[in-house]
């Protein structure tokens, strides 16, 4: 069984940076995609940044700009640049990697942006 485990979460001011870490416990064939979602209580679960295996990336049109995602396929992990954090931002943060024939997710680190 694969476990994603995410860190680099925490409490930041308005205007700060974090960077996420997402690590696989084991190699995991034929990843296409890994990515980052948010979700707040009582909402969806949003994307927020995806990267292909080719490095093509996508954002959502909020992130634009403030945050950076990239992946080191040799050490199986992605991260998440944060920068110029707003309130906005704050949520749990779920890792994902995608394959051809399941859907991983990490358990969440939670981002705080205090104004």
């Amino acid at each position: 069984q694969v476990q994603l485990v995410e860190s680099g979460g925490g409490l930041v001011q308005a205007g700060g940076s974090l960077r996420l870490s997402c690590v696989a416990s084991r190699i995991v064939d034929n990843i296409n995609v890994m990515g980052w979602y948010r979700q707040a209580p009582g909402k969806q679960r949003e994307l927020v940044a995806t990267i292909t295996a080719g490095g093509r990336t996508n954002y959502a049109d909020s992130v634009k700009g403030r945050f950076t995602i990239s992946r080191d396929n040799a050490k199986i992990t992605v991260y998440l640049q944060m920068n110029s954090l707003k309130p906005e931002d704050t949520d749990v943060y779920y890792c994902n990697v995608q394959t051809p024939w399941r859907i991983y997710w990490g358990q969440g680190t939670q981002v705080t942006v205090s104004s």
